[in-house]
C-alpha cells in the first residue's frame, strides 16, 4: 500500500509494486484479537476448495471398506504390519515408506514453489474442518455482522439454545473425527463394539480424547491463530517462495488511488478499488491483501473470488486481485516452469522416488529370507571328511495365512541339505527362523570359499518365491 508519508522523490525511484511488498516489519499481521467471522461467497476459487475438501471424506470412510473379510487399509501398529488391500507392508519395507514421504515432501515442495501456499488454503486439515465449523456457525447464528451481535449481546435463553446446538455439532464432528483416525490403526468394526461395551483399551481411549479435543478447539476456538502460531509448516513454506511464485496479489498500480464509489458517480483519477473491503471481508485470516503481501495469507484466493464479483457489478475488468508473480507485476521476465532450476531438482527428485516406488510396489514379494552363516565356529570336520557349515534361515511371511515352504540349495553340487528334508511352517506376517546344516565333501573344496543360494518355495502357491546368496567357508 502506498505510504502518503514518503516523499515525491522517494514515490518516483520507487516502482507501484514495492509498495506491494513491504519489509517483513511492515506487515500487517492478524494477532487474535478479535474473532473473524469470514463473509461467505460464492466463485471460481470457493467451489475449487469445496472439491478440495471433498478429498477428505477418504479418510472418514476408507477405514469401512473391506477386502478378502477383513479391513481395506489397516495400518497395525501393535503387530507391526500395514495392510493395503492384498498388500502387507512389513517393516523390511520401510525403505519404501521413505520413498513415499520424500514424494509427497517434494511434491508440496513444488508446489509452493509454483503457487504458494496452495495446501494451506486448499487441502489442509485445519483449513477444512474449520470451514465447516464456520458453515455450520453461519446457518445457526447468521451472518458475520448477527455473529458479532450475538458474541457481544448479554446471556439469554434464545443465545444459549442457539450456542448449544452450535457447540453440539462441533462435538459431534470433533468425536467423529478422533473415531476415524483411531479406526485407521484397528478394525473400524470391533473398535465401534469396545467404544459402546466401553471396553476399549486406555489407548484408544486417549488418543479419540486426544483428537476430539485437539479438533473441537482448533477448528472452533483457534482458527486462523493455529495456522500464524502453531503451524510450522507455514514457515517451511514461506521459505520456498519466491519472485517467480504465482500468489494472490493486489494490482496497486490499477487499483490506486482508491476511493469509495457512490451511486451514479465516477471520481477522476481514481483507480479500479472501489475501498468496498469485501477482500478483507471474505478472508479467513483477516488479511488485507491490499497491504502487500502478509504472513497470515493461506492464498485461498477467496479475496479473488469477492474482487471479481464487484469488479462485475461496477463494469469494470476483473483481475484487480489476482494469481502474479512479482516479477510479472513489475512486468519483468518471468521463465516457463521448465526453466526454473529449482523446479527441474524438485522434479527429478520426484521423479527418483516415484520410481523407486513403482519398483517397490512391482517387486515387493509375500515371501522373504535372510541367511545368517555361523560364525563360531566357521566350519565343522566330519569323520566321514565333509566339511559342514551351520546356517540359521529367517523366513518372513508377509501374506495373511500361515505357509508352508520347501528350501532347497544351488550352486554347490554335490552338497547335502540337513534339517530341511520337511516342509517348513511359517506363520503370517512374522520371522520364523529355522536352522539347516549343509555338508560338502572336503576333496571337492578346492578353495576356502563357496557361494551357496538357499532357494525358497511356497508350497500352496508356486508363484511365492525368493531366495538368498550366502557363502560355504572351509579350510584354507
Amino acid at each position: 500500500m502506498k505510504n502518503s508519508e514518503k516523499s515525491e522523490e522517494s514515490e518516483t525511484q520507487d516502482s507501484p509494486v514495492d509498495h506491494l511488498y513491504e519489509d517483513i516489519s511492515e506487515w500487517k499481521i492478524n494477532t487474535g484479537e478479535e474473532t473473524i467471522h469470514a463473509k461467505r461467497m460464492g466463485g471460481k476459487f470457493r467451489t475449487i476448495k469445496w472439491l478440495a475438501a471433498s478429498s477428505w471424506f477418504l479418510f472418514f470412510f476408507a477405514p469401512y471398506l473391506r477386502w478378502n473379510g477383513s479391513q481395506a487399509i489397516l495400518f497395525d501398529i501393535p503387530g507391526r504390519q500395514y495392510h493395503i488391500f492384498n498388500l502387507t507392508i512389513l517393516p523390511q519395507d520401510v525403505w519404501m515408506l521413505s520413498l513415499v514421504l520424500l514424494f509427497f515432501a517434494i511434491m508440496l515442495a513444488v508446489v509452493t514453489t509454483m503457487f504458494g501456499r496452495v495446501y494451506c488454503g486448499f487441502f489442509c486439515f485445519q483449513t477444512i474442518w474449520v470451514d465447516a465449523f464456520t458453515w455450520i456457525e453461519e446457518k445457526l447464528e447468521g451472518a458475520p455482522a448477527k455473529r458479532r451481535k450475538l458474541d457481544k449481546a448479554k446471556f439469554s435463553g434464545a443465545k444459549l439454545w442457539i450456542k448449544t446446538q452450535k457447540h453440539f455439532w462441533w462435538t459431534l464432528i470433533s468425536l467423529f473425527t478422533g473415531l476415524t483416525f483411531v479406526a485407521w490403526f484397528t478394525d473400524v468394526f470391533q473398535l465401534w463394539q469396545d467404544y459402546f461395551t466401553l471396553s476399549a483399551s486406555s489407548t484408544e481411549w486417549g488418543v479419540l480424547a486426544l483428537f476430539t479435543v485437539g479438533t473441537y478447539v482448533l477448528a472452533g476456538f483457534m482458527r486462523e491463530q493455529a495456522c500464524l502460531w502453531l503451524c510450522p509448516y507455514a514457515r517451511i513454506q514461506a521459505v520456498m517462495i519466491d519472485r517467480e511464485t504465482l500468489l494472490p496479489t493486489y494490482d496497486f498500480n490499477r487499483g490506486e488511488p482508491r476511493g469509495r464509489l457512490k451511486k451514479g458517480e465516477t471520481v477522476d483519477g481514481n483507480g479500479d478499488c472501489i475501498d468496498c473491503n469485501q477482500c478483507v471481508a471474505v478472508c479467513p485470516t483477516g488479511v488485507d491483501i491490499r497491504g502487500g503481501l502478509d504472513e497470515g495469507c493461506i492464498t485461498c484466493a477467496l479475496c479473488i473470488d469477492a474482487c471479481d464479483s464487484v469488479m462485475e457489478k461496477i463494469d469494470k475488468p476483473v483481475g484487480l486481485i489476482r494469481y502474479e508473480s512479482i516479477d510479472a507485476l513489475e512486468g519483468k521476465y518471468v521463465a516457463p516452469l521448465f526453466k526454473r532450476p529449482r523446479v527441474l531438482v524438485y522434479l527429478v527428485i520426484m521423479t527418483l522416488a516415484f520410481g523407486g516406488i513403482v519398483y517397490g510396489l512391482m517387486n515387493i514379494s509375500g515371501l522373504d529370507v535372510k541367511v545368517l552363516h555361523e560364525r563360531q565356529p566357521l566350519f565343522v570336520l566330519l569323520s566321514n571328511g565333509s566339511i559342514q557349515n551351520k546356517y540359521e534361515l529367517k523366513i518372513l511371511n508377509k501374506t495373511h495365512d500361515e505357509m508352508r515352504v520347501v528350501v532347497t540349495t544351488e550352486g554347490l553340487d554335490g552338497a547335502e541339505l540337513v534339517g530341511a528334508e520337511k516342509a517348513f511352517a511359517v506363520r503370517p506376517g512374522r520371522v520364523t527362523p529355522y536352522t539347516v546344516y549343509v555338508r560338502y565333501p572336503r576333496y571337492d573344496m578346492d578353495e576356502s570359499s563357496k557361494s551357496i543360494i538357499f532357494k525358497l518355495q511356497s508350497v500352496e502357491n508356486k508363484e511365492l518365491n525368493t531366495s538368498y546368496k550366502s557363502m560355504f567357508l572351509g579350510p584354507r
